[in-house]
C-alpha cells in the first residue's frame, strides 16, 4: 500500500472551520484599506531570483540561506518563490510605468515563502497583507500607513498593540553610522558569535537584531544611528512623530529598531503583541519608507512607503482575543422521495435568487439523519420536504438556533417568511 502523503513541514492547511477568521480579517483590512484610498494590485509569486538579490541585499539572511531557488527547466532562469511582495510591488509599478502621472495606494496580499525552521509564528509558507504608497515623499503618508493601521486594529477588536518607531536614516548617515559599527565591533571581536562575525563586514546592522545574552552588554554600548541623522532626516522623523501626535497615538521610540532587509530608509516601524500570545515572534505588522529600492532595481529615484502584516500571526491574536467567525447557511433543506427532492432544488434556487445561503442536502439519508446533518451545518433553518409536502407544494420550516414552532408555508411563499423571519 502507497503511503500517505503529508503536507510539506511549516506549510499549513487552513480547514473549512478556519477559513471564516481568516475572511473576517481580510475582509475588514479590505475595508478599511478602501476608506483611505488604497486600491488592489496582484503580482505573481514567482520572480527572478535576481530581483531578491538586489532588492533585499545579498548579504541578508533571507537571500543567503531562506530563499526558495531553482532553475527553470525550459531555459535555465533562475526563479525564486517570494520571499516578500514589496520587490514584485515596485517591479510591476516600473515595468508597467504607473506613477508616470500620478502616485499609487496599492496592497496585496498572498502567499510568502521563506525555508526556516518552522515554529509558533514563523513558518515555511506564510501570508501577509501588504500596502504600499509609490511616490509620495512623506512624512504625511508614513503617519497615515500607521493610523491606518490603528483603524484596523481598533475594527477587529484588538489591544495591546504597541507602535514602535525609528529613523535609520539616508544612505549617506547609514554608511557613517556602518562604518563606526563595524570599527566598534572590530575592537570586540572576542564577544562576537560565529552569526555576528560572519555578519560584521557583510551586514553588520543586523548584528544590533541578536538575542544572544552574552552580546548584549556590548550591544548596547555599541554606536547609535539616531547619532549620524542629519538635519533632513531628522526633520522628517520629528514631523512624523507631531502628525502622530495629533492622531492620538502613543509610540515608542526604538534606537534598535533597523528592519530586517537592505532597502529601508529613514522611517521604520513595527507593531508589536504585548499579550505574550506570539511568544518571541511578536511583531504583528512592520515596514517603513524605501526611497531608494526603485534605483536599486534599475528604475528612475522614486519614493515609496509601506508595510506587511503577518496573517498567520493576526489569526492567533484574534483567536487569543476570542474573536469567532463562522461560516454557515441561512437554511438546509432536508427531503425524502423524489417529487420532494425537485420542489426541493426549486425552492433553494429561489432562495439564493434573493441573495440567500441555502444547502440542499445531498447524498440520501434517513430524515433524522439529514436533520443531524443539517443542525451540524449551523444553519438558522432547516426546510423540510417530505412526500406530503411535495404533493400540496408546500415546505415545512423549523427554526434550529432560536426557539419557534415548526411551521407550514406555501412553497411560492417560503422565500418572503424565511426574510421575515431571519429579520427578528
Amino acid at each position: 500500500m502507497a503511503s500517505t502523503l503529508q503536507a510539506v513541514r511549516g506549510m499549513n492547511d487552513v480547514l473549512p472551520d478556519e477559513a471564516p477568521l481568516w475572511e473576517l480579517f481580510e475582509d475588514t483590512a479590505r475595508t478599511v484599506f478602501a476608506q483611505y484610498g488604497y486600491r488592489n494590485m496582484r503580482v505573481p509569486i514567482v520572480e527572478p531570483t535576481a530581483l531578491f538579490v538586489r532588492g533585499i541585499g545579498e548579504f541578508t539572511d533571507v537571500v543567503e540561506r531562506e530563499m526558495y531557488t531553482f532553475e527553470d527547466k525550459l531555459n535555465g532562469e533562475s526563479l525564486t518563490l517570494r520571499p516578500e511582495a514589496t520587490s514584485g510591488i515596485v517591479r510591476a509599478t516600473m515595468q508597467h510605468n504607473l506613477t508616470y502621472d500620478r502616485p499609487q495606494r496599492v496592497w496585496t496580499s498572498g502567499p510568502m515563502f521563506r525555508h526556516e525552521r518552522p515554529q509558533k509564528g514563523r513558518y515555511r509558507q506564510f501570508h501577509q497583507l501588504d500596502a504600499e504608497a509609490l511616490g509620495f515623499p512623506g512624512p504625511d503618508v508614513d503617519c497615515e500607513q500607521i493610523v491606518m493601521l490603528a483603524r484596523l486594529w481598533k475594527a477587529l477588536g484588538l489591544t495591546g498593540i504597541e507602535l514602535q518607531l525609528n529613523s535609520i536614516g539616508d544612505a549617506g548617515e547609514r554608511a557613517a553610522h556602518r562604518e563606526q559599527l563595524i570599527a566598534y565591533f572590530e575592537r570586540h571581536a572576542d564577544v562576537l558569535d560565529g552569526d555576528a562575525k560572519r555578519r560584521l563586514h557583510a551586514n553588520p546592522l543586523r548584528i544590533l537584531d541578536s538575542k544572544n545574552p552574552a552580546m548584549q552588554p556590548m550591544i548596547e554600548e555599541a554606536p547609535k544611528l539616531v547619532d549620524f541623522i542629519a538635519d533632513e532626516s531628522h526633520a522628517h522623523f520629528e514631523s512624523l512623530k507631531a502628525m502622530l501626535g495629533d492622531a492620538g497615538l502613543a509610540y515608542v521610540v526604538n534606537p534598535r529598531l533597523v528592519r530586517g532587509l537592505d532597502y529601508y530608509n529613514r522611517t521604520v516601524f513595527e507593531w508589536v503583541s504585548t499579550s505574550g500570545e506570539l511568544g518571541a515572534q511578536g511583531t504583528v505588522a512592520g515596514g517603513g519608507r524605501y526611497d531608494y529600492l526603485f534605483e536599486i532595481l534599475g528604475g528612475k529615484k522614486n519614493y515609496a512607503c509601506g508595510f506587511a502584516i503577518g496573517i498567520e500571526r493576526m489569526i492567533a491574536l484574534l483567536v487569543a482575543a476570542g474573536v469567532q467567525s463562522q461560516s454557515a447557511p441561512l437554511a438546509y433543506v432536508v427531503h425524502d422521495g423524489a417529487d420532494a427532492g425537485l420542489l426541493a432544488r426549486s425552492v433553494a434556487e429561489r432562495l439564493r435568487d434573493a441573495g440567500m445561503s441555502v444547502v440542499v442536502n445531498a447524498g440520501g439519508g434517513s430524515m433524522k439523519s439529514q436533520m443531524k446533518r443539517a443542525d451540524a451545518s449551523c444553519a438558522r433553518y432547516a426546510i423540510i420536504i417530505g412526500q406530503d409536502e411535495a404533493s400540496t407544494d408546500t415546505v415545512a420550516v423549523k427554526p434550529l438556533r432560536e426557539a419557534g414552532e415548526q411551521i407550514a408555508v406555501p412553497a411560492l411563499e417560503v422565500t418572503d417568511r424565511i426574510t421575515r423571519m431571519s429579520r427578528g
